[in-house]
């Protein structure tokens, strides 16, 4: 069972390798490379909660009022939904003593989420088979997801850092 200092680590990790990945995607953004808009993962989750989950694009589905907000909302909560699963994974001794492949792993594996649900729920098809670009798309995820991963590590490392 974790205890409740462990649910706080757990908040912070998730939050703290999703602001690695965003700095990652900023980063990829500043050299021209298009990245997730979250404004339509916003969309996506407002009209899910609607009862509405898949589309044939996303992006030609009707805009609801904080679409922009409500995204990154959710990738955050996802951000910290993730590092909950690699802590019941590896155990709260992982949040104590993280290690650097654990984290990688599941952030890897965890590519799996938007190639085979959020994308094809969207309208991008499986593996982004739908796009102009599928491999390269594919490509562009696994490494958005292994840098959460690293985030992962990085932001339990930091976590324990300030801890002690």
């Amino acid at each position: 069972m974790l205890s409740l200092q462990d649910i706080a680590s757990i908040a912070l990790v998730g939050a703290g390798a999703t602001a690695v990945l965003d700095a990652w995607l900023l980063l990829l953004q500043r050299l021209g490379v298009p990245t997730m808009n979250f404004m339509l993962l916003g969309r996506w989750a407002g009209h899910g909660l609607r009862g509405r989950w898949r589309h044939t694009s996303i992006a030609q589905a009707a805009p609801l009022a904080g679409e922009r907000g409500l995204g990154w909302l959710v990738h955050y909560l996802v951000g910290i939904a993730f590092a909950a699963l690699l802590a019941v994974w590896q155990g709260s001794g992982w949040l104590q003593a993280p290690t650097l492949w654990p984290a990688l792993a599941f952030g890897v594996a965890s590519v799996a989420v938007p190639l085979f649900i959020m994308q094809p729920a969207m309208g991008l098809g499986v593996a982004a088979r739908k796009t102009p670009a599928p491999l390269k798309n594919c490509a562009r995820s696994l490494t958005n997801h292994a840098v959460f991963g690293a985030g992962l590590y990085l932001a339990a490392t930091a976590v324990q850092q300030i801890a002690r």
